[in-house]
């Protein structure tokens, strides 16, 4: 009959191997750099932007909100817009604060169709704009249209050639 004693010292070493590992597991977990919000954020986009698909929408407002409002020291600057997917009509905001170097809030037009990027495994994970990639339009039509200059009409039959 075999039966562990706590004076084996094949126990003891095993034992003191199991507590080694463990404590080493906990510091890294205690130790570890965890990401910023910001950084959280930054890799969102990122991966909506090599992933996502992509929808046409529309920008409804934009809100500025004063440090007092908003509980951050910079302040907070969204872009709301809305999307429909599958008859399921989406309206969200982005915090666009971090890109101020990318887009201005206030050159935004209001109403204006826009595109956006969205997770097609959860819709309501969704941006319009990124550091490399931006969904906000200038012109109402998704392709701009090349105007053809027109060419007066001679009504005169004897000039023609």
């Amino acid at each position: 009959m075999n039966s562990l004693s706590l004076r084996d010292p094949e126990v003891l070493g095993t034992l003191a191997i199991l507590c080694v590992c463990a404590g080493g597991v906990v510091t890294y977990f205690a130790l570890r750099k965890r990401p910023s919000e910001e950084e959280l954020e930054r890799l969102r986009r990122q991966m909506l932007v090599q992933s996502g698909r992509i929808i046409d929408g529309t920008v409804i407002d934009i809100s500025d909100l004063g440090p007092n409002e908003s509980g951050r020291p910079e302040g907070m600057r969204l872009i709301l817009y809305k999307y429909e997917i599958a008859g399921v009509a989406y309206e969200c905001s982005q915090d666009v604060t971090l890109l101020q170097d990318h887009v201005n809030i206030y050159d935004c037009r209001l109403s204006f169709p826009c595109s956006v990027r969205y997770d097609p495994h959860k819709p309501v994970n969704s941006i319009i704009v990124a550091e490399n990639w931006s969904g906000l339009r200038d012109t109402a039509n998704s392709v701009p249209l090349r105007r053809v200059p027109r060419t007066p009409r001679n009504p005169d039959p004897v000039t023609r050639n």
